[in-house]
Order: structure tokens, then C-alpha cells, then sequence
């Protein structure tokens, strides 16, 4: 069912607003939990003590509670053995799974969008036993040690068990996850000097580890084929120092006409840290042609195309071919309000991954304390013009002036947030659409090109002396 239009586009933004039963309450076993591996497990204080007990009254009634509860007792006294460890990072993975659901359960009633259900996940291959042991007894010494009490000692304990596991395909999603958890553990030692420590960071990475090393946790999605008309709706850019990711959101309209489907498809590469800004654009076009389809306003004719439950294109350039062109707010306003959004993978439930595509329109923008917001039928959303990408024209002002906008609905701080990809403005007097990946493709706007022309200068001198050192 569509939501009433209450003057804020095809959302309820009401509904948004409104409180969640429990909600605060998990959330603050979560962080008393988090808070209790600053100074590690080792030898816990009586605040420390406390707080797993929360964690096990959290989870009593379930069928985590009877391996919780021993977990908890063995943690107390500083005797937590490996399995203790896990069981409590599954118990605390459960939690924010609930938070989650929570939240989901609300936007999807906010948005009036159904949802499909999560079928059954193929167990991974429990073969590598010996490997993702040692990945576990690394995790379990930080655990013990807390964040205070890293060091390069203990971190680069992880080189070799993370060198053994990537050449196994069947590894590569926890080495990877290990190998950057590791990386950013080294640039903070020693963790006795650390002035902030990224708590619920370091808590959510450790935990997501930790069940990445249960034997067969790590299991294929299902998958399936899908034909039809894949519409863009925008480019949600991720910039790191050693790597780069473009997610394209949706709308598949299958060719047999049953009902459309949010849909994502991404590509990722690694970057060298002086790529920056609009010369990533120049890493990603080679190896998927989506993201330039979409800067370029052209839908995609899909034949074939591998497809998760969670609605996860497994992008293959064979199964695609450009289509004709295509307007993304005519998208967000005809297609996207009757699209059917994908299950939710088991490892994906956390807060944090939430990123909905929503339309808003005839909202009212306000700036308070220099942050942006929208007022939808007198009731505000917070705007996070901190992650629009440097790589692409639109820009806090842009949104500012806007008068409909294409988005994804987050949860962050404690509130639902709308993090723009693209707006309608007004620009010289006439209406114009502004988005975040619109130089995907290549752009002949003045700054953009002059920025491009610098990021290919830097990319071709890098390539160079990376030539220059494989002939050496």
C-alpha cells in the first residue's frame, strides 16, 4: 500500500518520528557491552561485570540465553574461553539484529513498500578449520587485552593468518574484513595513548569477526536470473583511503511484468590514498558500465543477470546492454512507490546498514546549528549532507534550494536521516536535477573536467612507476 501524500512526497514522515518500544533499551546493553572491551575481559571490573549480565538478561528466553549465560559467569571471573567470546559477539549481534528489524519494520510502514523474507542461506565449507581457528584466538586475544591494551605485538598477529586465508576464495570475506579491522587497529597503537576510541566501531567489526570464523558461517546467498528494465535512481559513492565503491540504486521492472523490485548493484577497486575526489570515477569505469549509465540518465536492459534474495545484482557486463534514456525522478515518482524491496541477509541486519531508497518532495529545508533538515507535513528529518561524495556536482547548497530530492533513509545518532542523491532546484530560473554520481560517466562541466584532467595526470604517473617496478 502507498502512503498518503502528507506533503512530503511518498513517505509518511510521521511514522518516522514516533518512538520504538525497546528500542533505546537494546541499544544501551549494546553499549554497555561495547564499553566493557575498552579495557578488555581479562580481568573485569565490577562496571564490566554488570553489563554482561544485561547482555544475558537481554537474550534470556531465546536459544542464545543457556550458552550467554555461561559465557557471562566464565567472563565475569576473567575466564572466558574462545566459544565464551563468540557467544557473547553472537549475542550482541542479535541485539542490534532486533534494533534493526525495528527500524526496517518502521520505514517499510512509513514508505507503505512491502518486503520479501529471507529464505534459507546454503552453510558455507567448513573446511579451513584450522585457519579460522586462528582467526577466532586472534580476535579472542584483542577481546581479553581490550582496546586499551593493543599494541603492534598483538595486532600484527593477524599478517599471517590473514596472508593464509585470502588465496581461498572461500576465505576472502573474513580475511578481508580481518586484514582492514587489523590496519586500522595498527594505525592506533598503542591503544594506551588513544585520546577516542571508535567504540561501537571496533565493537561492531570484532563481533561481525568473530561469527565470520564459526566453521560454515559464511554461506552463499541464494541467487537467481532476472530479465527486464533496470531504472536508475542514483549513485551512492564510498571513498576510503585504499579503496573505492559505487552502489547504484534501482527499480528492475521484470520483463514477464510482475511486480518491480528495489534492486543494488556495486563495484568496488582499491585506490592509491592520492586518488581523491573526481578521479575515482576513472578507477570504477572499467570495470562496470552501470554507474556511467546512471550519471548519464540511461536505463539498462538486463537479460540473465544474476540476482541475490536481498536483491544484490551480481554484475556481470554480458547480461546488459544500454537502454534508452530515462528521467530518475520520473522513476522516483511513478516506478519506486509500488517496488517490492529485497529480504535482508542475516549478517546484514544492523542498524548502520540501512540505506532505503525514498522520494521527497514539497518539504520546507531549514538550517539549524549549520546542520540541514526537511520539514515534511510539520514533522523534521534530519539531512546528512556529509556523505554527498566530492566526486560528483551536488552539494549542501544545492540541497538547501531544492524542492524534491531522491534519497536514501538511514538511521544514525539515534534518528532516521535522509542522505541526498539527487535533487530537483531551481536553477536561472528554470528546473534542474543535480546528482551526486552525475560524472560518473565523464562530465564537461568546467570545475569537474578540471579536476578529472589533474586525478588522470596522477593516475597516469602511478601506473608508470608501477610498470617501472614490476620490470625491476
Amino acid at each position: 500500500m502507498v502512503p498518503a501524500d502528507q506533503g512530503g512526497g511518498l513517505m509518511r514522515a510521521d511514522l518516522l518520528a514516533e518512538p520504538i518500544a525497546g528500542l533505546d533499551e537494546a541499544l544501551a546493553v549494546v553499549e554497555a557491552f561495547d564499553r566493557t572491551l575498552i579495557g578488555g575481559v581479562l580481568r573485569p571490573q565490577p562496571a564490566q561485570a554488570a553489563a554482561l549480565t544485561e547482555l544475558a538478561a537481554a537474550v534470556a528466553g531465546t536459544p542464545l540465553a543457556s550458552p550467554v549465560a555461561e559465557a557471562v559467569e566464565k567472563a565475569a571471573v576473567g575466564a572466558a574461553s574462545e566459544d565464551h567470546l563468540l557467544a557473547l559477539a553472537a549475542a550482541r549481534t542479535a541485539l542490534l539484529g532486533a534494533v534493526h528489524d525495528a527500524l526496517v519494520t518502521r520505514a517499510d510502514e512509513a514508505t507503505g513498500r512491502g518486503r520479501a523474507e529471507q529464505p534459507a542461506v546454503e552453510p558455507g565449507t567448513s573446511e579451513a578449520v584450522n585457519l579460522l581457528a586462528a582467526a577466532r584466538a586472534w580476535l579472542a586475544d584483542l577481546a581479553r587485552a581490550g582496546w586499551q591494551g593493543i599494541d603492534h605485538d598483538l595486532v600484527s598477529g593477524a599478517g599471517q593468518v590473514v596472508f593464509a586465508m585470502l588465496p581461498d576464495p572461500a576465505l576472502r570475506r573474513p580475511a578481508t574484513l580481518l586484514d582492514g579491522f587489523a590496519a586500522e587497529l595498527a594505525a592506533s597503537c598503542p591503544g594506551a595513548a588513544l585520546e577516542r576510541i571508535p567504540v561501537r566501531r571496533w565493537a561492531d567489526l570484532w563481533s561481525r569477526a568473530m561469527l565470520l570464523t564459526r566453521p560454515g558461517a559464511a554461506g552463499s546467498p541464494a541467487t537467481d536470473t532476472v530479465t527486464g528494465r533496470l531504472l536508475p535512481l542514483g549513485v551512492d559513492l564510498h571513498e576510503h583511503a585504499t579503496a573505492v565503491q559505487a552502489q547504484v540504486h534501482a527499480v528492475f521492472e521484470p520483463a514477464d511484468g510482475s511486480t518491480p523490485r528495489l534492486v543494488r548493484a556495486s563495484v568496488s577497486v582499491p585506490k592509491p590514498d592520492t586518488v581523491v575526489g573526481v578521479g575515482v570515477w576513472q578507477l570504477l569505469r572499467p570495470h562496470m558500465s552501470l554507474p556511467a549509465a546512471a550519471g548519464d540518465g540511461r536505463s539498462m536492459q538486463l537479460t540473465d543477470m544474476p540476482i541475490t534474495a536481498e536483491g544484490d545484482l551480481i554484475w556481470n557486463e554480458a547480461h546488459a546492454r544500454l537502454g534508452e534514456p530515462v528521467d530518475a525522478f520520473a522513476t522516483a515518482r511513478v516506478a519506486l512507490p509500488g517496488a517490492g524491496a529485497g529480504a535482508i541477509a542475516p549478517f546484514d541486519r544492523h542498524p548502520a546498514g540501512i540505506a532505503i531508497p525514498v522520494f521527497l518532495e514539497d518539504y520546507a529545508v531549514h538550517r539549524e546549528d549549520g546542520r540541514l533538515a526537511f520539514t515534511l507535513a510539520g514533522h523534521r528529518l534530519a539531512v546528512d549532507t556529509d556523505r554527498i561524495p566530492t566526486a560528483g556536482p551536488l552539494t549542501p547548497e544545492a540541497v538547501a534550494t531544492s524542492s524534491a530530492c531522491i534519497g536514501l533513509l538511514r538511521w544514525d545518532a539515534g534518528a532516521f536521516r535522509i542522505q541526498p542523491l539527487a535533487v530537483e532546484t531551481v536553477v536561472k530560473k528554470k528546473t534542474a536535477t543535480i546528482h551526486a554520481g552525475a560524472w560518473a560517466g565523464g562530465t564537461a562541466d568546467k570545475m569537474g573536467a578540471k579536476a578529472e584532467q589533474a586525478a588522470t595526470e596522477a593516475v597516469r604517473v602511478l601506473r608508470e612507476r608501477a610498470g617501472k617496478l614490476l620490470r625491476t
